[in-house]
């Protein structure tokens, strides 16, 4: 006998329909023998629309209130799947983050699990019952409801599997597991049979959107066995675990692209100590989170140009952020571009292997594709592009790192 977390999200919820499809999935690991915990997230568009509501006043000031409002959905659709088990005869218990208890931060909107009381669970699954928990919530030391942020669903999932010892999480979602690529844009793409922790971490980070990044942190801290499967089909998916030695074998394992992407130059700064600290301190003081990061010198050598990257939705006040800062920092203009995507490569085998870097550049090089700044780590190279060459970016970048036979 195992036990098995499994985690259903809003696509997998979203209707009567797919509740009960959810159900025999969840019925089907009860007659292997196993013990069951259920994580769901609120139906697909329903998170949205509690924020609509909320939105029609100040969140920054009612916080306890946005949280208390956006948490509402969860409660939906753990009783929905509770009552579907029962009609096919098998006993749940449908618990909010409150009743576990799953204990919190009081960082509202974006709290932070400290605990997990499991007892509680336990006891249930001892009893032959099915814990159906809402994902997304818990409650901070005062016993206000906070939320875990967007996707919070995972983090919940993966937290529980490790309060409880699971032998697995199973996250199930509207896709059958993690591809080299997007494979709506590189036809080729294949899924990877297994990934590990750190290229799922940068994977996440880098705008594949199957996993929220923190859940894969908080696996790979507690050493959490997560599969990544479609809840239509329920068929082997993708396998989050520790690195092994044939993983270094592969040079790259996959590719991410992110078209949120906008840069900023600073041209003729004075090139003196704490310059950048002039740039970025005021740009953290506004949650402007920055991203890639170049200097250059200049022709006098006295000067620098200053390069970095931002979300296209903080291109306009980060642009505020530097004229007000203007003449601290010391610069002559501004150049921007908001027409940036990101294209990374991922792979273990980068830590063993030389000459990656030169296969990239020279694969975008034959296509005329040209690099605007590069960034680099020790498992991911990434580069900004012109957006409208990502289609091409990735499938050629795909074939050259023989992918496209995985």
């Amino acid at each position: 006998m195992q036990r098995i977390v499994q985690k259903f999200g809003g696509t997998s919820v979203g209707s009567i329909s797919k509740i009960i499809k959810a159900c025999e999935l969840i019925e089907k690991e009860i007659k292997n023998g196993n013990q069951v915990i259920v994580v769901s997230s609120a139906m697909s568009g329903d998170t949205n629309k509690l924020v609509g509501l909320a939105e029609n006043f100040d969140i920054s000031k009612n916080k306890l209130e946005y949280d208390m409002i956006v948490s509402t959905g969860e409660q939906v659709s753990i009783a929905l799947i509770s009552m579907a088990l029962r009609k096919i005869g098998i006993v749940a218990r449908p618990l909010l983050g409150w009743q576990v208890p799953i204990l919190c931060n009081n960082n509202h909107i974006e709290a932070k699990i400290n605990n997990i009381e499991s007892n509680n669970i336990l006891k249930i699954i001892e009893n032959k019952e099915v814990p159906i928990i809402a994902g997304f919530q818990g409650i901070d030391e005062n016993n206000n409801i906070v939320t875990l942020g967007r996707g919070g669903s995972d983090t919940s999932a993966v937290a529980i599997a490790a309060s409880v010892s699971a032998d697995r999480c199973d996250i199930y979602t509207d896709v059958d597991g993690i591809y080299t690529c997007d494979p709506r844009i590189v036809s080729k793409a294949k899924k990877l049979n297994k990934i590990s922790y750190e290229e799922m971490l940068e994977f996440a980070s880098l705008g594949a959107k199957v996993l929220q990044t923190r859940s894969v942190e908080m696996a790979m801290r507690h050493n959490v066995t997560v599969q990544v499967l479609s809840s239509q089909t329920g068929q082997k998916g993708t396998f989050l675990i520790k690195e092994d030695k044939k993983m270094e074998n592969e040079l790259v394992s996959g590719i991410a692209y992110t078209k949120d992407e906008a840069n900023i130059t600073l041209i003729n700064i004075s090139d003196n100590p704490g310059v950048a600290a002039k740039i970025f301190i005021p740009l953290s003081k506004k949650n402007i989170n920055v991203d890639m990061i170049v200097q250059t010198g200049s022709e006098n050598g006295k000067n620098i140009n200053f390069t970095y990257t931002v979300s296209r939705k903080d291109l306009k006040q980060a642009i505020l952020v530097m004229e007000e800062n203007k003449n601290n920092i010391n610069f002559e203009r501004i150049i921007t571009n908001d027409s940036l995507a990101k294209i990374s490569i991922i792979g273990l085998g980068m830590r063993t292997h030389t000459g990656v870097a030169d296969k990239m550049f020279s694969a975008l090089a034959s296509e005329n594709i040209n690099i605007h700044v590069i960034s680099t780590s020790e498992i991911k190279i990434s580069v900004l592009i012109n957006e409208e060459l990502v289609k091409k970016a990735l499938e050629t970048l795909h074939t050259k790192f023989e992918l496209d036979n995985n």
